[in-house]
């Protein structure tokens, strides 16, 4: 009688199993599928783990899978009751990220790229162990995605809160300061707030230490999410402390202590101590652990799907996987251009401009690639102003207008740095340009710089849209050129007498830069 009572309530076309050997099935197609995904993504995993190695900031993400894995680990006893199921209603998901992942790859954008791979990584896991489970391990599924290398482009904004935040506490102390976008000067000497400066290291690993403590320590979503939050406001605050402590100590001790790598130093040590006062605070309110679970012969076994199941969902995640990488690879094929490349060409300047080479000690806009390039100086007698037009016939990734160099440092040459950037709005001649307005800073040398893109026939400064215009081109057969227009002027403490001579010089020189150009709207 147990028998066939334990039979009719089971659901159709799954049996009750123990957990030590009948999900091996399961979990096998499971680890087959996700070697299968990574395997079909080779280049986009390349690319994580490069930059895992290049950068000291990103080196944590060797550690995110181990951990997510302990994660899941600790908690295999609640786990051993959850049904598996295939969940089929993930594969229009996986599809759906495999196509974000290859308008990403038209596009160039990695960043997208690698989170559509982990997120494919994710579903893959509910789509083939089922929604149960994967709801499960909601919390440690969430925590890969911090294998992802991102943040560097919150360092700009990170710089420029350290220096308004280290500025305003010197102030409130009452010392003279002196402060000029990222450089901060008083009367015992000079600072610069140095992207190693900006905290984002110290970000982005109270990130991953305080989910790690969050998903340990607490059961309830909205403590989580409250730690959470906290681990990402906190180190924010203090890196400013920490900042207007270092420039403290080195003005009290008149430049001799906090000027070198031990900074550095102090930092870390500093922002040991205050994770370790929020791991403190945070344990006040941790959750007490689950009750233990009964003995296995007291616990229902977990329904699972026959292992056939299993194949058939795995096989149709491949599958999908499989489609997107080789639509790209067509997409971005090498297109087959027999005909000359036309040169790109400026005309003279009208009076009373005069053009001639720029210098080698000059801010020069660095691309990647082999791009037609054209560079002048022009001065009117009194101002000079330097311009720059670069055209790729062709983008690819790596050889293309937003592809980032990185800036040399060359024994007695200048050493660049942008300290500002924002987007405008200017109008020229009657003609309004959105540009990126950025300052470039060598010593006291400053240079006011105005860029924006061409392509497709539009004119933007959003690297964003450039992008979408870029993978419309690719997608349709278009013509993927795109130039890049760049002028500078230097200036002293009014920017205003840098922006009137580019003004001039634009409103003289637009339309023979559209003249040169006209390759690009072909």
């Amino acid at each position: 009688m147990k028998t066939g009572r334990a039979a009719l309530l089971s659901p159709p076309h799954a049996t009750p199993v123990q957990p030590g050997a009948s999900l091996q099935p399961a979990h096998i197609c499971l680890a087959l599928t996700l070697a299968a995904v990574l395997i079909i993504h080779l280049p986009t995993v390349s690319a994580i783990v490069t930059l895992w190695i290049r950068s000291a900031t990103f080196t944590h993400g060797f550690l995110i899978l181990p951990v997510a894995g302990w994660l899941i680990w600790r908690r295999r006893a609640q786990l051993a009751t959850v049904a598996r199921r295939p969940w089929p209603p993930g594969l229009p998901l996986i599809a759906a990220l495999g196509a974000v992942w290859m308008l990403s790859a038209v596009a160039s954008v990695q960043v997208l790229q690698q989170y559509c791979l982990v997120l494919t990584g994710i579903a893959a896991v509910a789509t083939v162990l089922g929604r149960a489970l994967a709801t499960a391990i909601a919390f440690p599924l969430a925590y890969t995605l911090l294998t992802v290398p991102f943040g560097e482009v919150l360092m700009p904004a990170l710089i420029d809160f350290t220096a308004r935040f280290t500025v305003a506490l010197l102030q409130l102390i009452g010392i003279p300061v002196f402060h000029d976008n990222n450089f901060i000067a008083l009367p015992t000497g000079n600072w610069a707030v140095a992207d190693a400066c900006s905290g984002l290291r110290y970000l982005i690993a109270s990130l991953a230490l305080g989910m790690l403590y969050a998903g340990v320590n607490y059961h309830s979503a909205g403590k989580r999410l409250i730690f959470i939050t906290i681990s990402l406001l906190l180190p924010i605050l203090a890196n400013g402390l920490r900042a207007c402590m270092v420039v403290l100590i080195g003005h009290w001790s008149n430049m001799k202590l906090a000027s070198g790598v031990d900074h550095l130093i102090y930092g870390w040590v500093f922002f040991g101590v205050v994770m370790a006062m929020l791991f403190w605070f945070g344990a006040y309110w941790r959750d007490a652990e689950p009750a233990a679970q009964a003995s296995a012969t007291g616990v229902a076994p977990p329904q699972v799907a026959p292992t056939a199941q299993f194949i058939r969902v795995a096989v149709a995640i491949v599958a999908l996987s499989a489609i997107w990488p080789l639509l790209a690879a067509l997409v971005l094929r090498a297109p087959s251009d027999a005909t000359a490349e036309p040169p790109l060409t400026l005309a003279a300047p009208p009076a009373p401009w005069r053009a001639s080479p720029m210098r080698a000690g000059d801010w020069h806009m660095l691309h990647k690639g082999r791009p037609q390039r054209v560079s002048q100086r022009y001065s009117d007698g009194q101002r000079t102003v330097t311009l720059q037009l670069t055209w790729y016939r062709h983008q690819s990734e790596g050889a293309e207008l937003l592809a980032q160099v990185q800036r040399t440092v060359v024994s007695g040459a200048p050493q660049w740095e942008e300290v500002s950037a924002a987007q405008r709005t200017v109008s020229v001649a009657g003609r309004r340009l959105a540009i990126r307005q950025s300052v470039q800073q060598a010593a006291n040398y400053k240079l006011l710089v105005w860029r924006w893109y061409r392509q497709g026939g539009v004119e933007t400064a959003s690297p964003q849209l450039l992008k979408l215009l870029l993978a419309k081109a690719k997608l349709s057969g278009g013509n993927d050129g795109g130039a890049e227009i760049v002028v500078a002027a230097a200036y002293d403490d009014q920017p205003a007498n840098a922006e009137a001579a580019m003004r001039d010089l634009l409103a003289a020189m637009l339309p023979a830069i559209d003249q040169g150009l006209r390759h690009v709207d072909r």
